[in-house]
């Protein structure tokens, strides 16, 4: 029996050093970092199969720093304000000849994007409807004075001054060498950005009977200009 209780003491304390070292080697560096791996990438494929989160709205952006009255004020209390459609712009004008007091009609003061809020400028004996530069020569603009008038004398001599603006035809004949070339400039950059509608009379000259071809040929250059900007 002593031999028999020998025996099975080797076994037990055999089999609890298999055990103990097959616990270390499990516990081993090595094994350690292979099951994090192998739960890592289990993680990640268990976790790719979920759906796809609603990506979240976009934050307003910081707004511009600027003062307020308290009507203005009250417009930013979080409700969401009806979208207010956009008018139409106006059709190009029909192209014809303006005597100033006829130029003087179009001086913008209607309903904006309607043919009572117009805005035709003369430069140069041109007339340009520039009613899409409202915000520059609209009443309420820097340049409104210029509305409905014969802007040339005030842009050959950078003045925005009621003395720049004639009631009738200015021939400017008074004007220096440097003021017709600020003008002829200002002309040209009218022609780039705006419609040529027709010119500017002179006492006793006659209004052009323009054809309807050049009108046709006057709207297609209006269109391209109007894709330019």
């Amino acid at each position: 029996f002593a031999e028999m209780a020998d025996g099975g003491s080797a076994t037990a304390a055999g089999a609890a050093e298999s055990e103990g070292g097959l616990l270390a080697e499990l516990l081993s560096p090595i094994n350690l970092f292979l099951i994090s791996l192998c739960l890592f990438l289990l993680y990640k494929i268990i976790g790719g199969r979920r759906q796809p989160s609603t990506p979240s709205k976009p934050r307003l952006p910081p707004m511009k720093k600027r003062d307020f009255t308290p009507q203005e004020l009250q417009k930013f209390d979080g409700r969401r304000q009806p979208s207010t459609p956009s008018k139409p712009r106006l059709p190009p004008m029909k192209k014809r000849d303006f005597t100033p007091q006829e130029l003087q009609k179009f001086d913008g003061r209607g309903e904006p994007e309607t043919e009572a809020g117009r805005i035709l400028i003369g430069v140069n004996g041109k007339v340009f409807d520039v009613s899409r530069g409202r915000a520059f020569y609209g009443p309420e603009g820097p340049y409104g004075i210029f509305a409905g008038r014969d802007a040339s004398r005030g842009l050959g001599t950078f003045s925005v001054d009621k003395d720049a603006i004639r009631d009738e035809y200015d021939d400017l004949s008074d004007l220096n060498a440097m003021q017709w070339e600020s003008i002829r400039e200002w002309e040209q950059q009218f022609e780039e950005k705006y419609d040529y509608v027709g010119r500017l009379l002179k006492p006793g000259e006659e209004a052009h009977d323009y054809t309807d071809e050049e009108d046709v040929k006057e709207a297609e250059q209006n269109r391209e200009r109007t894709k330019d900007d």
